[in-house]
């Protein structure tokens, strides 16, 4: 099989091209910063970020004036508060960031239309709401079957999709445990495909828990090996998410000089994530995950 390995600079620079629709996704768990501040470092301009829940990594990605467009489902810091760089892009005048909204099942729908290779996805979710007053990309169709009238979403395919896996080896073949978002969707809708993972294994230790693998081998273009790529989210097993930094961050983000100041410091200051946790002293000791391991099962035949 092909040693898909690369370096994260190599790979963001072959497959990540300005005008990308590009998607970083995971839900709370397994967010890929590490992806995201290399885009960052990379200066890729014109950008249309694409997530079910744009977090930190966004609004560090709207700082740094990589975006465009932003199509999403919710924006926030998760129970904290706002996103700054996010909110000052969308309230000046005029905007600096282009939305386009849908509900967080709406975006699953795009992801598994483009999965699917179908041009849209029907639902029910917006009953009651005023989302497709402001998204003109929602529309309504009828069901052959019922004549029931639906909601229908618009397929997403992504240009490069970028995937934070526990594990995963050389020629790909990705396995994560734990929270789950809608990665696997979102893998298979798009055109090119980044593993990011904490951990480089044999295929025989792929081979002995198969059902684990989430995103196939067939589907990645580059397996980019970077632990500790997600803080301050988290991977299961390895690390825990860092609330301190949550907490932290929404006082850095709400001035820009500081939040410029950190962008400077702990993202264009260094070359890698090996340069991120070095500016970091401490932070693998105090998150580092104790063990607790699942019984296996038997595959044996």
């Amino acid at each position: 099989m092909k040693n898909k390995v690369l370096s994260m600079k190599d790979a963001v620079a072959a497959f990540v091209k300005d005008g990308d629709t590009v998607v970083i996704e995971g839900f709370t768990h397994l967010i890929c910063f590490a992806a995201g501040h290399e885009i960052i470092r990379q200066g890729r301009k014109d950008l249309t970020l694409a997530r079910l829940t744009p977090d930190l990594v966004y609004d560090q990605m709207i700082q740094a004036g990589v975006a465009r467009k932003l199509v999403f489902s919710w924006a926030g810091n998760p129970g904290v508060g706002s996103l700054h760089a996010f909110r000052r892009a969308v309230e000046s005048r005029p905007p600096r960031l282009e939305l386009e909204e849908y509900s967080h099942f709406g975006m699953v729908a795009r992801f598994s239309a483009g999965a699917a290779n179908l041009p849209f996805w029907p639902l029910r979710n917006y009953e009651g709401t005023d989302i497709p007053k402001a998204n003109p990309r929602i529309k309504t169709v009828d069901c052959p079957f019922t004549g029931e009238r639906l909601a229908a979403v618009p397929a997403l395919r992504p240009d490069v999709t970028i995937v934070h896996a526990q594990r995963a080896d050389t020629s790909g073949n990705a396995q994560v445990w734990g929270l789950m978002g809608v990665q696997k969707e979102a893998a298979f809708a798009s055109k090119k495909v980044i593993v990011v993972v904490e951990e480089l294994v044999d295929e025989a230790v792929i081979r002995q828990d198969p059902n684990r693998t989430l995103i196939p081998g067939l589907q990645v273009d580059a397996v980019v090996v970077e632990p500790w790529g997600a803080h301050p989210s988290y991977a299961q097993g390895y690390y825990d998410r860092d609330n301190d930094f949550y907490t932290a961050w929404d006082k850095i983000a709400r001035d820009e000089a500081t939040f410029k100041k950190y962008l400077d410091e702990f993202v264009y200051g260094v070359k890698d994530r090996a340069g991120y946790m070095a500016k970091n002293p401490g932070l693998a000791e105090r998150l580092k995950a104790k063990p607790r391991v699942c019984a296996g099962v038997s595959y044996g035949y």
